[in-house]
């Protein structure tokens, strides 16, 4: 079934990135708002306003978002919210020119994509960029000002969890009621009815008023009886943070088997690592409007860059990506460099003629795309990653010593100086990380025009495979955290066995298995 929603677009005007809000006279305010879920009964077309569009999705996708902005007016005090209202009651003939007794706020602008059956798209940017705004139109919980919404099937939204509940009924009741509001019979259910109590595991409190419940319990059964409702697509706002270890794991189980099942799912996440592991595209939002739609790890770097990045360089960053897209916006850099070139003679694998792998340094390896970032108080010059004999190496052994060795000038002067580097995936996953604070090494000053050097040393207890390596050096500026400079993928490495055991995973356990036998059969 398809779910159409058109709003009254009014006579909107877009002056100097400015918009204005559509007056109720110049709308059609029979414009359809046309709800067609599986559990409702189907919408004939005598219901329907005349030259009614048919639906223009395509076949394959479940979500179109199309020119959807929204508006929230801004009253300076609450009598000129009462002198609004009071205006528009007046009759046409009696109002005379237009009065407007608020300031226009838009958290969204003119947002359009598609999405299609099985993607896991996340949404993400800085906190006011009208994301949770976007999914709560989507999920049909507000109403765009302007723009239009499709969507085929149910939807079910992990948005304020227990935020619909009645604190008066008892867990039970609320189940069966919230379920009822999402378009289910009593006997779909009670169909689900034993999964949604198993998974919320608040025992005999399921039948004891919601009032009585902890934060805990509520969020836990609120969690259940969207996780369990039939949907097509499944909308996540932060829903995943909440709870404790064991609660998210059984979270993020119940979105990975959707996710298996051909379920759409819409996330939303600050934590980068979830949205690269999660999901195959990713849209990055900006002060209400759609500044990306990409890939995953692209668009995370941007969107890391974006955020640690002083207002000059963002802007400059935001001018290279309207004129020549995401790749050239990747690649700016106020303060990079060039390094300097290792130059070393071209070297076939030495572990083909071997019985033993050994690490060597491969100049057939991609270059990364590396992304850069930070406020230019400080600069890496020079880098590498060295084995035991000081030999510059990129295809390691698992399970031998090495280390990353980068040189660091500063600028500026810095407080409260600390480096640190990281390991990921293929995926972006983080495997592992080493930061001089842990180990309590910070300098409280240094001095501008210092130059150090800095080396991690470390055993490399990864499966092999291929992996990516970021580095940076970070200080107090403003009483406040931030990257002096940081670079992002700057290193590939390619992990080798070490020998012919098979291991699985990310890392090498250096394992020790032990026997024996405590009874056994006698043969006959």
């Amino acid at each position: 079934m398809l779910s159409k929603r058109e709003y009254p677009s009014g006579q909107v005007e877009h002056d100097k990135g400015s918009w204005a809000m559509p007056n109720p006279d110049d709308m059609n305010m029979n414009s359809p708002i046309l709800i067609n879920r599986q559990n409702l009964l189907p919408i004939s077309s005598d219901e329907t306003t005349k030259g009614e569009a048919a639906p223009s999705m395509s076949s394959d996708t479940i979500i179109s978002v199309r020119n959807v902005s929204k508006m929230y007016p801004l009253y300076a005090k609450p009598g000129d919210r009462l002198k609004q209202s009071l205006w528009y009651a007046l009759p046409k003939s009696l109002r005379g020119r237009s009065r407007e007794f608020y300031k226009e706020f838009w958290a969204l602008h003119n947002i359009s994509f598609d999405i299609k059956k099985g993607e896991t798209v996340g949404i993400i940017g800085r906190n006011g960029s009208g994301k949770s705004t976007l999914l709560q139109i989507i999920a049909e919980t507000l109403t765009p000002t302007v723009g239009e919404v499709e969507i085929r099937g149910r939807v079910t939204a992990l948005l304020e969890l227990g935020s619909g509940f009645n604190k008066e009924f008892t867990g039970r009741e609320n189940v069966y009621l919230n379920a009822a509001i999402l378009g289910l019979s009593p006997a779909e259910i009670d169909a689900i009815y034993d999964d949604i109590v198993a998974f919320a595991d608040i025992g005999r409190f399921i039948d004891q008023p919601v009032k009585l419940y902890s934060s805990g319990m509520v969020v836990r059964l609120a969690f259940a009886v969207q996780a369990f409702i039939p949907k097509e697509t499944l909308i996540v706002d932060e829903a995943l943070s909440v709870g404790d270890e064991a609660f998210r794991r059984k979270c993020m189980a119940v979105l990975e088997k959707f996710r298996e099942q051909g379920g759409t799912v819409l996330l939303v996440s600050h934590d980068i690592q979830t949205i690269v592991r999660h999901c195959n595209r990713c849209i990055l939002l900006s002060e209400g409007q759609l500044l990306v739609d990409d890939a995953s790890k692209p668009v995370t770097d941007l969107y890391q860059k974006l955020m640690h990045s002083d207002p000059k360089v963002t802007k400059k960053i935001l001018t290279a990506l309207a004129q020549d897209g995401l790749p050239n916006a990747l690649s700016f850099s106020e303060t990079q460099t060039p390094f300097k070139k290792h130059i070393q003679k071209k070297q076939s694998d030495p572990s083909a003629l071997l019985t033993e792998p050994t690490d060597w340094f491969d100049l057939d390896m991609p270059q990364t795309n590396t992304v850069v970032y930070g406020n230019g108080d400080a600069e890496i010059v020079d880098y590498g990653l060295y084995n035991e004999q000081d030999q510059q190496v990129n295809v390691v052994v698992m399970g031998q010593r090495y280390k990353w060795i980068y040189t660091v000038q500063f600028n500026r002067d810095a407080e409260d100086v600390h480096f640190g580097i990281m390991l990921k995936t293929v995926d972006g996953l983080n495997v592992t990380g080493i930061a001089s604070f842990r180990e309590k090494l910070v300098f409280k000053n240094i001095a501008a025009d210092t130059v150090m050097e800095i080396t991690f040393a470390f055993t490399l207890n990864l499966i092999p495979g291929t992996y990516f390596l970021n580095m940076g050096v970070g200080g107090r500026v403003d009483d406040e955290n931030t990257y002096l400079d940081r670079r992002v993928d700057v290193c590939m490495i390619r992990v080798l066995p070490r020998d012919s055991r098979e291991s699985y995973g990310i890392a090498y356990m250096e394992p020790e298995i032990q026997y024996k036998t405590l009874q056994q059969q006698n043969s006959i």
